[in-house]
């Protein structure tokens, strides 16, 4: 039992881009049917890599959504992928929200990246151009991770703090956690919270030396699973306290009922085996939901593919639940759009909150024969369920870890 009296925290607004489209509507269909987005690379040249695969955002349909806001076509031709993707998300969660004012309204977004993509485009200007490097100071200043998030609260009039969360891959769903814990204790009424990452050159390489990407596909749990695949994309949550939307009326999507985070301290880039941060993640995140492990519907998976991560994974999972692991449903999203890095956690907490507005479980893509270390029922094929509690797990590299507990409002 918490000792300390905090506000609930709800949602009033959800956005979403991933490479299965633009939206909410787009992204839940692919969701529930498990569809796969992979294609070969064709943002940068990946003719010297290993791996030759991706999960991209069409840029087609990026500059429609850009066309679409309130930015004005000259400012939005200049901005990066990444102000593009968060921009998408965040716009069309903001405006589900149906918030008049954005006095004092928040930021706290994840990324991993930032604007790294338009980092290496100036890097090999520089390198190989004998032009005077007129305008790129303006250019530079979208490099920094923080400037996606600031044009778009400039954009909206969003005057309050803005907070960018670098946790590697749980980065997403550490800016969830802060905003929650700002708005539960009163600090705040509204927090618009998410992540974004666009695939970036420098990033994909540094994953491919590692040979974390797999060469045949994206398995997470499966017996001869054998690596990641990256994805980009951005998801944005407008949060409120309960207390703050009564006084509007707005609809709510549902409701962040805990979060926890926990650091492993084990390795730069393998988790601890036994899944022990994971596990006090799993448990906090329960405790301070006032849900015991039973109550659990399904539990969206960190779930990359990797070996090392997937069995860590398993162990914590099966720690948590005990004895009722085998009735617990588990999927990974990340064999449909793959791992999108500091947007993960967001994009998997609003797939979460579509499956249970839409009454199914999302399923997992290209399983295979499960790994003898599940002890858990993963989610093969479409199922519908009718959810009422669910956790998302994302953890990073350097031992990030972090769960949300997420309710349906009923």
């Amino acid at each position: 039992m918490n000792p300390f009296p905090r506000r609930r925290v709800v949602v009033t607004g959800c956005g979403i881009v991933t490479p299965l489209g633009l939206g909410w509507a787009e992204n839940a269909e692919g969701f529930r049917q498990g569809r796969a987005c992979f294609a070969p690379v064709s943002l940068f040249d990946v003719s010297r890599q290993r791996c030759r695969l991706a999960a991209e955002v069409p840029s087609r349909r990026l500059d429609e959504a850009v066309s679409a806001s309130r930015v004005r076509a000259k400012r939005g031709q200049r901005w990066d992928r990444a102000t593009k993707l968060w921009l998408a998300a965040a716009e069309e969660a903001w405006r589900q929200s149906g918030n008049a004012s954005g006095q004092g309204v928040a930021s706290y977004v994840g990324t991993t990246s930032g604007g790294m993509a338009l980092g290496e485009a100036l890097l090999r200007q520089a390198g190989i151009s004998r032009q005077p490097r007129q305008g790129q100071p303006s250019q530079v200043y979208h490099y920094l991770a923080y400037q996606p998030v600031v044009e778009v609260a400039r954009l909206w009039g969003w005057t309050g703090p803005v907070r960018v969360a670098a946790n590697a891959c749980a980065s997403g769903a550490s800016a969830v956690a802060h905003a929650w814990r700002d708005l539960s204790c009163g600090r705040r009424s509204v927090v618009i919270a998410g992540g974004f990452d666009a695939l970036a050159h420098l990033v994909f390489a540094g994953f491919d030396s590692l040979q974390a990407l797999s060469l045949t596909g994206c398995r997470p749990f499966a017996a001869n699973r054998d690596g990641l695949l990256l994805g980009e994309g951005a998801a944005a949550l407008v949060l409120e306290t309960l207390e703050f939307d009564k006084e509007r009326g707005a609809p709510i999507f549902g409701e962040i009922a805990g979060v926890a985070t926990a650091t492993d301290l084990h390795h730069l880039t393998q988790p601890d085996p036994g899944g022990n941060a994971a596990t006090r993640c799993l448990v906090e995140a329960c405790r301070v939901a006032g849900w015991d492990a039973s109550e659990v519907d399904y539990l969206n998976a960190h779930g990359t593919g990797t070996v090392l991560n997937d069995a860590s994974e398993s162990a914590a999972i099966t720690s948590w639940a005990g004895v009722g692991a085998g009735k617990l449903a588990v999927s990974s999203i990340k064999g449909s759009i793959g791992h999108t890095l500091g947007a993960a956690g967001a994009i998997e907490a609003v797939a979460c909150f579509m499956a249970m507005d839409g009454h199914w479980l999302p399923p997992q893509v290209d399983a295979g024969a499960l790994d003898p270390c599940v002890t858990f029922d993963v989610v093969r094929s479409p199922r519908s369920r009718i959810a009422q509690r669910m956790l998302s797990n994302s953890f990073g590299f350097g031992g990030a870890n972090a769960c949300l507990a997420l309710r349906r409002w009923a």
